[in-house]
């Protein structure tokens, strides 16, 4: 009877297409296989991310040397190769390193290669096993796709289906290990900094993640004080460019003047003043991300500048004549809208289409009601020298009464000022700024008799006044699909004098919503 390593092509063919017919009926076209959520192994969710995203490393798990040194020489020149001969071998290196595959013969000494995926799927659920064998019984190939083997390649090796089936692998993995950060992010959360657990913010962190590891230009638009560069920065350290230099520039604060030489950099005796070459922003962000904020506020002649420099990645410098290349990627922000402000003719609309590829919508702190709390208590953990005080129960509620027009960074600063001030460890509301208290006494001394303009009602007609007080708090709710903080904007007032009127009407906003 023939060794499996000495039949003939033919044999081989036959049974390629018998593994095929199992492998597409175990996991048929356009079902992708669910990624594992168990245990990580022994290193952490970052440290594994790390090490897949700088240098994939593949086991080849091969007692044949020939066949082990030709898979070796197919994968070196795209990753890091580590050849071992069993699977007791193997089991004892997974506890050292961090592979993203394994490629895993079934006919092993000692440990067979099945009874090795066994133990594999056991300890290390996330990791994807290629199954490599010249044994192609259905059956065999039945089992090791049953017990988890992300892929069963036959031998001889098909160099070409080795790659495609180890890049498929890794990819899968990487995808795994993000989804796994996501999770453990949102779950504490945060997300590369930024904190928030609300809706939208959670909504936010799932864009992000996608995004991140592409190459697209991103826009990201919000109100001032939103956190939009801190966004840009997690963008950033997300991508492939990590390693790379993120360089910001606020286009709001450099002189006109000096526009094009910060852009694009100049030669010496460009200008006065230009006593030597200068590299400029877009240069100095080759292989990193050039974040430009507040885009809306460039020079029309710059944009038209700046539109070829993103679509050729290459400019010359002020004053000179040899074509300088960068390759950056392209994150922007406004808090400005600024599909408005190309449509009224303020902003080139080409470069707008060129910039906003993906756009992300940054929402106001006030709309973040679940947020407020945990942000405000990660700046005091912040701003602390040794044990962060305690914010009050009324400190919070004056807090949640007052609408932040300056945001997360009004937040902050009002924490900062809290630190200083507190002396016993707990923050009261005389210990937050001034404004916020003095805004939220005039909003509610005018909801007593100003909801909805019902002053100009005399004051000898109480039903009247109830009435119209109940119509217009109704109407309000009603118009912002129950939603407190829209009602409160659009009436003028603070979100619990909302509640107030609400208990004092016996409104169920259940009710109106259906």
């Amino acid at each position: 009877m023939r060794s499996p390593r000495n039949r003939s092509p033919e044999w081989f063919r036959c049974k390629e297409e018998a593994a095929k017919a199992v492998l597409e009926k175990c996991n048929p076209p356009g079902q992708e296989r669910p990624i594992p959520r168990a245990r990580w192994g022994n290193a952490t969710v970052g440290q594994e991310a790390k090490a897949v995203e700088e240098a994939p490393l593949i086991l080849v798990v091969e007692d044949n040397p020939d066949a082990a040194a030709l898979v070796e020489r197919w994968l070196v020149s795209e990753y890091q190769v580590m050849v071992l001969e069993d699977a007791e071998s193997c089991m004892e290196e997974l506890e050292r390193c961090l592979p993203a595959t394994i490629c895993l013969d079934l006919d092993l000494p000692g440990q067979n290669g099945l009874q090795a995926l066994y133990e594999i799927r056991a300890k290390y659920p996330h990791l994807p096993v290629i199954i490599l064998t010249a044994n192609l019984d259905v059956t065999t190939a039945v089992d090791a796709i049953h017990h988890g083997a992300y892929d069963y390649l036959p031998k001889p090796l098909d160099r070409t289906k080795l790659k495609t089936a180890i890049r498929n692998a890794v990819d899968r993995y990487r995808m795994g290990l993000r989804l796994a950060r996501l999770e453990r992010e949102t779950s504490s959360h945060s997300y590369s900094g930024i904190v928030g657990r609300s809706e939208a913010m959670r909504k936010m962190y799932c864009d992000l993640e996608r995004v991140a590891s592409s190459e697209v230009t991103v826009l990201i638009q919000g109100e001032s004080g939103t956190g939009k560069e801190l966004v840009a920065r997690a963008l950033h350290d997300g991508s492939q460019r990590s390693k790379g230099e993120f360089v910001a520039v606020n286009c709001a604060a450099i002189p006109e003047n000096l526009l094009e030489s910060e852009f694009f950099g100049h030669e010496r005796g460009a200008f006065t003043g230009a006593t030597n070459q200068r590299k400029g922003r877009l240069e100095k962000a080759d292989g990193g991300t050039l974040f430009l904020d507040e885009v809306a506020e460039l020079d029309p002649a710059l944009q038209a500048k700046l539109l070829r420099a993103l679509q050729e990645k290459a400019f010359h410098r002020v004053g000179g004549t040899v074509e300088v290349r960068s390759d950056f990627r392209v994150v922007t922000a406004s808090h400005r809208d600024l599909a408005t402000e190309a449509a009224e003719g303020r902003f080139r609309e080409d470069l707008y289409f060129r910039l906003a590829v993906f756009e992300l919508e940054l929402p106001p702190l006030r709309d973040r009601g679940e947020d407020l709390e945990i942000l405000a208590e990660s700046f005091l953990q912040f701003y602390a020298d040794d044990v962060a005080p305690r914010l009050s129960n009324a400190a919070l509620e004056l807090l949640q009464t007052y609408a932040f027009p300056g945001n997360v960074r009004e937040l902050q600063n009002a924490m900062q000022r809290a630190v200083v001030v507190c002396q016993d460890g707990v923050v009261l509301p005389e210990h937050l700024p001034a404004r916020i208290r003095r805004k939220v006494g005039q909003d509610q001394e005018a909801s007593e008799d100003d909801l909805s303009g019902v002053r100009a009602v005399p004051r000898s007609s109480p039903g009247r006044l109830r009435d119209m007080e109940k119509r217009a708090l109704l109407r309000a709710l009603e118009e912002s699909s129950c939603n407190i903080a829209l009602a409160a904007r659009s009436l003028g007032i603070g979100r619990t004098t909302i509640y107030r009127k609400m208990k004092k009407f016996g409104i169920d906003p259940r009710a109106l919503t259906g």
